[in-house]
């Protein structure tokens, strides 16, 4: 694939993306060419730039992905462009590049989240390493974050009356305390339950726990539930 000064919208509008891409960020074009051709070697799509700005006018496709940056760049920085994506809650991992890095830039480039920086000369090993290993950070955060929001979108299904049921469920209380809690009949708490069961796919108890600790979902204490010390 030859280097082309177009954005990622080409890629969402002229071209599906599903494989794996690497956005290559550097102002030398010989660099350009040469990242482009090495991370190419391995089987990976690349998009290269000359400057964030050409990054920024476009929409990155919803693959796995991540972004070799050079530091210094015409315009907005690599360290700006890193700070505008973490605004903007964008989580591509950012491998750094640079031929001037210092211990202050080198930290504040990995406190910002990066998952590398390398200095210029580095070994192609080294960047392809650290490109394969950026991918799988993103296709693996990718999962979970589709996981939990098909989890979310089965809770969404639930009553409000339901989701009471579920907080005391996972708070470990049984058919009968849940019902003194709700006022209700053990009976009525026990097809609560098993509505719940349904509608979150749950296989077994211990799976839909799981489901409520991955959903963030606080147990509810029962009110009968002793004072703890003063």
């Amino acid at each position: 694939m030859t280097e082309r000064p177009g954005s990622p919208r080409e890629l969402a509008s002229g071209k599906e993306v599903k494989e794996p891409i690497v956005f290559v960020i550097d102002d030398d074009p010989s660099m350009r060419r040469a990242l482009t051709n090495l991370i190419q070697s391995v089987g990976l799509e690349v998009e290269a730039f000359g400057s964030a700005a050409e990054l920024l006018k476009g929409k990155l496709p919803d693959v796995a992905s991540c972004l070799v940056l050079d530091i210094r760049l015409p315009g907005l920085s690599g360290l700006d462009l890193q700070a505008e994506f973490a605004r903007a809650n964008i989580l591509i991992p950012i491998i750094f590049i640079t031929g001037h890095g210092d211990i202050p830039m080198t930290v504040r480039a990995m406190k910002g989240g990066a998952v590398d920086f390398l200095t210029k000369p580095f070994r192609d090993q080294d960047l392809l390493d650290a490109v394969v290993s950026a991918i799988d950070k993103d296709r693996r955060r990718r999962e979970s974050d589709n996981a939990i929001a098909g989890l979310q979108a089965l809770f969404d299904t639930l009553s409000s009356r339901e989701r009471e049921v579920l907080g005391f469920v996972a708070a470990g209380l049984m058919n009968k305390q849940i019902a003194a809690e709700l006022d209700l009949a053990e009976i009525t708490v026990k097809i609560y339950r098993g509505h719940i069961m349904k509608k979150m796919k749950a296989k077994s108890l211990a799976d839909l726990i799981r489901m409520t600790e991955a959903l963030g979902i606080r147990p509810t204490k029962p009110s009968s539930e002793p004072a703890g010390p003063r």
